[in-house]
């Protein structure tokens, strides 16, 4: 069985949110943990102050933009300047930019899919040779319930989505035969700002399609996330979708 202790682990978009929430689930394992972000460097570096107060075994913070393929692979190179090895990559920097598709434009399409798709596609292809070599490891890439059943307003979110299960499935045949597995966790709405900043009428509108009649908690999808590495060596090309009870087929 895989355990936390000392494992090296890169989180990308770790400063907030589910990112952060996953960091401190496997700092409190005991791993050595890199904390990715893009721009937000104190609330990177506080995470780091974090995780070494609360049983993570080693901490740093890595600034890089996954959406551009030379700084993802500078991540990763990093990381294994640092701690030689890399035993888990989480792919899970995102973001969402909504609007219809009569009013969505070009930009807003290609920015949503670089940074959420195109940098899990640069991220693992710095990391895989790394992998390879060692004959074992593990990738969850963040999925989403939008990649499974659309949103409106959301066709870049939920194509970017969508993506990472086709990318999750072929990643994970080719590089079975190394001892690597390859999963995506698929959750539907989180309790995150994100979710905070979503009208009311909105919310009241998204949880009569959940039978549990509420979103999730970081603390959930980040245990989610634990239970594929630690206990989930058998599982590869799977999605584990938390949505309470939004997808049941």
């Amino acid at each position: 069985m895989r355990t936390l202790e000392d494992a090296v682990v890169v989180i990308t978009g770790a400063s907030r949110g589910i990112g952060r929430g996953i960091a401190e689930e496997f700092g409190r394992g005991g791993a050595r943990v890199v904390v990715n972000y893009h721009q937000s460097k104190a609330a990177a570096e506080e995470v780091v102050e974090s995780l070494l107060k609360n049983g993570a075994k080693a901490a740093i913070a890595i600034q890089a933009d996954v959406s551009d393929p030379e700084q993802a692979a500078g991540l990763i190179e990093e990381t294994i300047k640092q701690f030689v090895r890399i035993d888990l990559l989480v792919n899970n920097a995102g973001i969402n930019v909504d609007r219809s598709l009569r009013h969505m434009t070009v930009e807003d399409w290609r920015s949503v899919i670089e940074r959420d798709l195109s940098s899990q596609f640069y991220t693992t292809k710095a990391a895989i040779n790394h992998f390879v070599e060692q004959s074992s490891g593990a990738i969850i890439n963040m999925g989403s319930v939008a990649g499974l059943v659309g949103n409106f307003g959301q066709a870049n979110y939920a194509a970017a989505k969508a993506g990472i299960l086709g990318l999750t499935k072929t990643a994970a045949l080719e590089l079975a035969r190394y001892n690597v597995t390859v999963n995506a966790v698929c959750a539907g709405p989180v309790d995150t700002p994100m979710w905070e900043a979503v009208p009311p009428d909105v919310k009241a509108s998204i949880l009569k399609r959940i039978p549990l009649n509420r979103v999730a908690t970081v603390h959930e999808v980040a245990r989610a996330v634990r239970y594929l590495y630690e206990d989930g060596e058998y599982y590869t090309g799977e999605a584990l979708n938390m949505t309470g009870g939004w997808i049941m087929a």
